[in-house]
């Protein structure tokens, strides 16, 4: 593959460059056209046949990907573009548009400093739109728009000329309000797209064409022309007049940061250390002979290199032989062993990589995804990447035959380290071990994996739904904690979280990592008083500790074993075992006795986790359970079967919206009862429905349900079935 190699030479030639650098992921809503898109900027860039492009989905090179037609897991390619006269190295990712994948935008993000954001010209913005676009601004990723599938909007629904650019200014307008709406700042800061301005492009990735301002008056097409060669069929002299690859690719030049100009905005969003330390300064100013600072944002395995760390170098150099730290592990050295680049499914060694560039390393033993990585043994780590939603849905697996057991607990922890939007647990005990995913399909996509892909064969259960416990109302008087040798007591007050304040913690607005002041003043703007707010001890998910104890002598010695009990008692509540959301806990008084003997671990914890258990109960301990929002586009005589599919699942339907003759019906059903959905929509609309989900948090179980869900859980869990009392925690 000559031409390859030909890329890789110009590749390692501008890597030092980082003016020249452009960091771009590819999103949208599924089958919006990414993956395709994609195929025929690589096309351009040399990497493959003009032939292939489209047809191929080079990008797509798992099996499972190309069976079932949609990109399931993010993958990398580095390629050339010569603009002006000067050669510019891209690195692209190309992302999932299912909602079930939609973690691999989550980690993408933070690898790119600009994202094309890719909308179907007849469907316009759909709800996975959104969230990748608010993924981005989160991230400080800066977007450009390309509205896809213009030919269809002509050939398809004969749109004249003056509708056509009416249709196109529309989607301009809502992707634009979607952003003011979600960053007021940079869109007022030059982040509003502007097709005069020449940051929204126009085309069809299938046919390989595209326009935008600027590229007209390069290559003298219209959108007169763009109209007549549609009618006429005429999409191959059209894509020779102007090709998809050189436009968008000049777009992504001209309008997207480079390193350099990224950095200096993104490192203070996503790094909360000293800017003025040397690795702070290394990261603002993209230096590569400052420390070297990767965040890893993938990991994959390799049958002959074995893992494979994927993530971007904000500062300092790469090369085969450093020694480099792991973040928030023991402080081992991991030497790498390869440092090289993605060009799709293939990757290429180099002999080193600096600053600003997207590296694929082996020899991170110690990695994780979301780890970061550093020459220096001691650094502030990178703001944890959170995506936006949770595992809902879970599957018992069990190994066919017993042989295969220890193969794998290896296989599923290695399945964990992959995908960190999976939940794996492994429980030695029983022998179950669970994975939890965001959806049916994740699922189906991971089991899948382990049967083909790592060769062992496995049974797996129907899928269960996860719940959460949640406290209902405040206790009146305070529950109290015994140690088993009744030396040392606890009492704590429980109490709901309020809604605003989980926002806040969610959002990272009210955390551990900030410094003590700033966290104080957010929780006294929250609502919280003063003598509260500067006693935080904990938080941990939408849980909060704080001591609001006086003068209790040895407490600070002890506070760390009381944290891990609480976090016993919240990893699996008392009313199914399943994890607590959303509770305050307020320690108010603490006996302990004076002999560092008798109030050592096994009388702290305990009594700790107890109280917690036995508090829920007192204040109504009841269950959560995942709530998808859903958007079902049919025709208007159908709009009736689709409105009564969510309906009979214990859904609400909230708004309708037409346009032409078609509904959308927007509502919101409990993942329990939406197992079989996509077969039963399609039957009830005789398969002209197109739907959408997406996670829209957890809510509280109808009381009438809580006893029967609950005494299911016990009852697959192995524990007592009859509902838990307050006593059973209390000695």
């Amino acid at each position: 593959m000559s031409r390859g190699k030909k890329t890789v030479e110009r590749v390692t030639q501008l890597m030092n460059q980082p003016e020249h650098i452009r960091n771009i992921g590819i999103v949208a809503h599924i089958d919006h056209g990414k993956t395709t898109m994609s195929d025929n900027l690589l096309a351009g860039a040399g990497i493959i046949s003009e032939e292939l492009a489209g047809k191929a989905c080079w990008m797509d090179s798992d099996a499972e990907e190309q069976a079932r037609g949609i990109t399931i897991d993010a993958s990398n390619v580095s390629m050339v573009h010569e603009y002006e006269g000067k050669e510019y190295l891209i690195n692209m990712i190309d992302t999932p548009g299912h909602v079930d994948f939609g973690g691999d935008v989550t980690r993408a993000m933070r690898a790119v400093d600009g994202a094309v954001v890719l909308v179907d010209a007849v469907e316009g913005t759909m709800p996975q739109t959104e969230t990748v676009l608010r993924q981005a601004l989160k991230e400080r990723v800066k977007p450009v728009l390309f509205i896809n599938k213009v030919d269809r909007l002509i050939n398809e629904l004969q749109v004249d000329e003056m509708e056509m650019q009416i249709r196109l200014g529309k989607v301009i307008d809502k992707v634009n309000k979607l952003i003011k709406g979600m960053n007021e700042e940079m869109y007022n800061a030059g982040w509003k797209l502007d097709a005069a301005q020449g940051t929204v492009a126009f085309g069809s990735a299938l046919y390989n064409w595209a326009v935008s301002a600027p590229f007209m008056k390069k290559s003298g097409v219209s959108f007169k022309d763009v109209y007549e060669h549609c009618k006429a069929g005429e999409m191959k002299a059209l894509a020779k007049k102007s090709p998809l690859c050189d436009c968008i690719l000049d777009m992504v030049v001209t309008f997207l940061p480079d390193p350099l100009v990224a950095q200096k905005r993104r490192v203070g969003v996503i790094w909360h250390g000293d800017i003025n330390s040397p690795e702070g300064k290394g990261m603002y100013n993209c230096d590569p002979n400052a420390p070297s600072c990767m965040m890893v944002t993938d990991i994959s395995f390799d049958p002959h290199a074995g893992e494979v760390a994927t993530g971007r170098l904000f500062g300092g150099k790469l090369k085969r032989g450093d020694e480099v730290y792991v973040m928030q592990t023991a402080k081992k050295v991991n030497r790498l062993q390869q440092v090289g680049i993605f060009m799709g499914p293939t990757r290429v060694e180099v002999p080193e990589l600096f600053a600003g560039n997207i590296a694929a390393v082996t020899g991170l033993k110690d990695a994780v995804v979301g780890s970061t990585v550093s020459s220096l043994m001691d650094m502030t780590p990178f703001e944890s990447l959170e995506h936006y939603s949770e595992p809902v849905v879970t599957v018992a697996v069990e190994a066919k035959n017993m042989k295969d057991l220890p193969k794998l607990v290896e296989v599923l922890r290695q399945v964990a380290k992959e995908d960190p939007t999976l939940r794996v647990n492994i429980n030695e005990e029983t022998g179950e071990h669970l994975i939890a995913g965001m959806g049916e399909l994740h699922l189906e996509i991971v089991t899948g994996r382990i049967k083909r892909d790592k060769n062992v064969e496995i049974v797996t259960s129907e899928p269960i739904v996860v719940y959460r416990e949640t406290i209902v109302e405040k206790l009146e008087s305070p529950v109290e904690g015994k140690s088993p040798n009744r030396h040392n007591r606890f009492y704590f007050i429980l109490e709901p979280m309020p809604d605003h304040v989980v926002e806040l913690i969610k959002s990272h607005e009210i955390s551990m990592n900030q410094e003590q002041l700033e966290r104080r003043d957010a929780m006294v703007k929250a609502g919280f008083e003063k003598d509260e707010a500067k006693n935080v001890k904990d938080i941990y998910g939408t849980n909060m500790l704080l001591d609001m104890t006086k003068g209790i002598q040895y407490l600070n010695e002890t506070m760390e074993l009381i944290i891990e009990g609480i976090h016993e008692a919240l990893d699996g509540g008392p009313l199914a075992d399943e994890p607590v959301q959303n509770l305050l806990m307020k320690l108010i008084d603490v006996k302990l006795h004076e002999d560092a003997i008798h109030r050592g671990p096994a009388q702290v914890i305990p009594a700790v986790r107890s109280a917690i258990k036995a508090g829920l109960l007192l204040g109504g301990d009841s269950l959560l359970e995942p709530i998808q929002k859903l958007y079902i586009t049919v025709p208007q005589d159908y709009m009736g079967g689709a409105t009564a599919q969510i309906q009979s699942r214990r859904g609400q339907v909230f708004d309708m919206t037409s346009e032409g003759d078609t509904i959308t019906v927007v509502g919101k059903a409990p993942v329990a009862e939406l197992f079989g959905f996509a077969g039963d929509v399609r039957s009830a609309t005789e398969g002209r429905a197109m739907w959408n989900q997406e996670f829209a948090g957890f809510e509280l179980i109808p009381a009438g349900m809580v006893k029967e869900v609950v005494l299911e859980i016990r009852k697959r869990k192995g524990l007592k079935e009859e509902m838990p009392k307050p006593s059973d925690y209390l000695a």
